[in-house]
């Protein structure tokens, strides 16, 4: 009976560890195989390659004239405001003209005197009753007076100084009745104009010398720079909101820096930029 009793134990047992057996061999069917891990994926581009460059610089005006008088005299009138804008032609001092119109009226009176002359010696050689030297003599005085008048108009003339080009004049150097003479050192005024501003900035032949070795390598376009634009930022930091073209690249560097020039062109219609602002720009090559 006892050992009976053993053996059903034992075939008890053995049942009891094939159920775990194949319990746990259903769960690992059930449950598949583990996924696979993922994978990132990384497509290469070939994408041209951007350099920026920044420089420093300031700007200055695409024309500027100073006004000088051209006859001397006594300074009447000034006929313009101090920092406004004027037009090329536009009238700027008067000079005291009477010494010129005095000047002119001699000269015109003396070029009627001599056409007479010159008509009666004309009439009386074909008579042959002056000499031919007579006539000659006064034909050439008749010439030089005609010079005369001419010159004395033009002095008259400049007696009214006008702008030479359009744009916006500064300070007068000069008040009513102060002495001016021809060409004088001084300028009067100055005018300058400012839209469009020219930026010229200093590059370093290490950076040209790098540059042109990427365009030999196929890294850049040599004929890329007159299409970029170039962007401005101000002296407080904020940037300019319009772009600028590059205009030329000096040929020649300089000594004592070891750099050269170049010259940026912007617009400028509200004339936000003023001559001698100091300014720093981004250049993409």
């Amino acid at each position: 009976m006892k050992k009976n009793y053993r053996v059903g134990l034992m075939t008890a047992g053995v049942i009891f560890v094939a159920v775990l057996i194949l319990w746990g061999c259903g769960d690992r069917k059930a449950g598949g195989s583990p996924p696979m891990p993922e994978v990132a994926v990384v497509t290469m581009q070939t994408k041209p390659v951007v350099t920026t460059t920044e420089l420093a610089g300031r700007t200055s005006a695409n024309l500027v004239a100073e006004v000088r008088p051209q006859v001397g005299g006594i300074i009447q009138k000034r006929l313009f405001t101090e920092g406004s804008d004027v037009k090329a032609g536009q009238p700027l001092f008067q000079i005291d003209p009477a010494l010129y119109q005095a000047a002119l009226a001699r000269s015109e009176a003396q070029l009627s005197t001599l056409q007479l002359k010159e008509k009666r010696l004309k009439e009386l050689l074909a008579d042959k009753a002056v000499s031919r030297q007579d006539y000659d003599d006064t034909s050439a005085a008749l010439k030089q007076v005609q010079a005369d008048v001419q010159t004395a108009s033009i002095n008259l003339k400049y007696t009214t100084i006008t702008a030479p080009i359009s744009g916006r004049i500064g300070k007068s150097s000069v008040t009513v009745g102060a002495l001016v003479t021809a060409n004088q050192p001084v300028a009067l005024a100055t005018i300058q104009q400012m839209d469009p501003m020219y930026v010229d900035v200093s590059q370093s032949t290490t950076d040209i010398l790098r540059l042109r070795r990427q365009i030999q390598e196929g890294q850049l376009d040599p004929n890329a720079n007159q299409q970029k634009k170039v962007r401005l930022f101000l002296d407080d930091g904020t940037e300019y909101p319009l772009k600028g073209n590059l205009q030329f690249r000096d040929i020649t560097v300089d000594p004592t820096t070891g750099s050269v020039i170049l010259r940026i062109v912007f617009p400028n219609p509200k004339g936000v930029l003023l001559p001698g602002m100091f300014v720093r720009t981004v250049i993409q090559e």
